[in-house]
């Protein structure tokens, strides 16, 4: 635990400055030529960061931190207590420390096969509203091999990306309209990268799966479509590409919806929007096209600017890892993030693992005394008594706690070459808690491979505090970690077992060793189309998905 001893400052420098430290000692690991600020991983601030440091001539950044804090840290904590304080700076962008007004966010992820288009309706998007910078456009323009810009180039960044046509890494990028600001996600759409696609719809809202017209709906689109569902994102539109490549054909996009539609309904998808679009020439991305004169339903653009948010950490139970401590003049702050829920001033809590409770009697936000903080913003909270409260610490409310306990079963996606067995001795990471951790069960392997998505039993050295994945997708979510290396091996979710997973090769196989029956006739919502009555069917029984038993939950749990 470190503490930062500065009476005379504010609580919002101490915790400024301890973000700059949390950015040294990432820097002081990291290759700071890796700093391309729309890449995976903790995102934009980093890279910005890392360019900062550079720009400015090589300085060293450990004497200048130092010499501004009159201090050192602790440098030794495990890079992989990744705290999302130190994202304070992009919090002004998640709508938590914004102005009353100001646009609403919506983080959405594209999906589907290989060469259905994901990255050229990212660069149509983008280009047609405007969200290129000239600069940009032209040095997309200067790579590009035909006549024209190659819009996919925008998001495609990496060397190996452009040499192969295809895209490998989750690209990010932010952009707005006067409607909403969007955090999209470009993920790939091989089979061997669907740990991307994972990493990407994690957190997204909405996943626009794609296409292609002459193709239907493939097995890797029913793969996604499956990961969507267990990764619980509430709404789906469904685009239907390359419609310039079958004459922009009526009875082709029905058909397509229709299937789509069926298999998602069998997955407890209850939100599809279907949109017959060509990402090329722009038909139906953010203008309506005049070659289809028979849709009448909303663009992309459209549609991303008017779906609901429906996804509102604040409205659930109070939830707050700790943190930093600080300790200002006589008091003690314990700093973090709001993980879900709100919390006031005179509010009961309790500290979980230890369950001693206390009273919050001062909440400080940005420096200024608050009388509430609700998630996503960041806060220091003072307490009536003087607990042995650290880093890892779940702050709740004393009347919604969630249970502790040294077991936990959850359906992962493993995302390492290397394989995950039961046996194995790693880390488990909780928030801002880290313990170790054994797996005692894999029921019905005895591994699992990369991208395989199965259900694990584990055993943890220390208590930790869950909730259920489909009741909080940031506290029932976990990573566990290689303790050798410090690799992220598997992506967790808290109590979800069995899990709708990637079909067997052919249509009718699409959640493995459910039995899952799926409604006849299903309608496509908001596709400006009618389309026939499909027919009934049960799913098939082969794939990749370990374990048994359907999507868990009710089926329209969280969707």
């Amino acid at each position: 635990m470190t503490e930062l001893d500065h009476p005379r400052d504010s609580t919002a420098a101490l915790m400024m400055r301890g973000i700059f430290h949390e950015v040294r000692n990432r820097l002081a690991t990291t290759n700071p030529t890796l700093t391309t600020p729309t890449r995976s991983g903790r995102g934009a601030q980093e890279g910005r960061t890392a360019a900062m440091a550079m720009e400015h001539g090589g300085q060293d950044l450990d004497q200048d931190l130092d010499q501004d804090l009159g201090q050192d840290l602790d440098p030794s904590r495990c890079p992989h207590e990744a705290d999302t304080i130190s994202d304070t700076a992009s919090e002004a962008f998640d709508a938590g420390q914004l102005p009353d007004g100001a646009p609403q966010l919506l983080r959405w992820a594209t999906a589907g096969s290989v060469d259905d288009g994901k990255s050229t309706l990212v660069g149509r998007l983008l280009h047609d509203s405007k969200s290129v910078l000239a600069d940009q456009l032209e040095a997309v323009s200067r790579v590009s091999a035909g006549e024209g810009p190659d819009l996919a180039l925008l998001t495609d960044g990496l060397r190996a990306e452009r040499e192969q046509g295809i895209t490998i890494d989750v690209a990010y990028r932010y952009f707005a309209t006067p409607r909403r600001r969007f955090v999209l996600a470009d993920t790939p759409g091989h089979v061997e990268y669907t740990r991307n696609m994972v990493t990407g719809a994690s957190t997204a809202e909405l996943a626009v799966i794609l296409v292609d017209a002459r193709k239907g709906v493939v097995e890797q689109t029913r793969r996604h479509a499956a990961v969507t569902a267990l990764l619980r994102v509430p709404h789906v539109v469904l685009a239907v590409n390359k419609m310039d490549l079958v004459d922009y054909a009526r009875p082709v996009f029905a058909r397509i919806a229709e299937e789509f539609t069926w298999y998602a309904a069998g997955l407890g998808i209850q939100d599809v929007v279907a949109v017959p679009i060509s990402a090329l020439a722009g038909d139906n991305v953010v203008a309506p096209s005049t070659r289809m004169d028979w849709y009448e339903g909303p663009t992309v653009l459209e549609h991303l600017e008017t779906v609901p948010v429906t996804h509102d950490p604040a409205g659930q139970p109070a939830r707050f890892p700790v943190q930093y401590v600080i300790r200002g003049g006589e008091s003690r702050l314990y700093a973090g993030q709001v993980a879900a829920g709100e919390l006031r001033v005179g509010d009961r809590v309790t500290v979980l693992p230890s369950g001693r409770g206390t009273t919050v009697t001062g909440i400080d936000l940005l420096g200024t005394p608050a009388q509430a903080v609700r998630a996503p913003q960041s806060a220091a909270l003072r307490f009536a008594d003087d607990l042995d409260v650290a880093r890892g610490d779940l702050v709740v409310p004393a009347q919604a706690a969630p249970t502790v306990s040294q077991d936990v079963a959850a359906t992962v996606c493993h995302l390492h070459e290397r394989p995950l067995r039961a046996g194995d001795q790693l880390l488990l990471k909780h928030t801002t808690r880290t313990v170790r951790a054994v797996v005692r069960h894999i029921p019905g392997r005895d591994r699992l491979g990369l991208n395989d998505i199965g259900e694990v039993v584990l055993r943890t050295a220390e208590g930790i505090a869950l909730d259920r994945y489909e009741d909080s997708r940031r506290t029932g979510s976990f990573v566990l970690i290689d303790p050798a290396d410090g690799a992220t091996l598997t992506a967790g979710m808290v109590g979800v077992s069995g899990g709708g997973g990637p079909a067997g090769a052919g249509a009718g196989a699409s959640v493995p060793a459910t039995g899952m029956s799926v409604p006849a006739g299903p309608s496509v919502p908001a596709t400006g189309v009618p389309v026939p009555s499909g027919s009934s069917g049960t799913v098939g029984s082969s794939g990749t998905v370990a374990g048994a038993g359907g999507l868990p939950g009710k089926p329209d749990a969280a969707v």
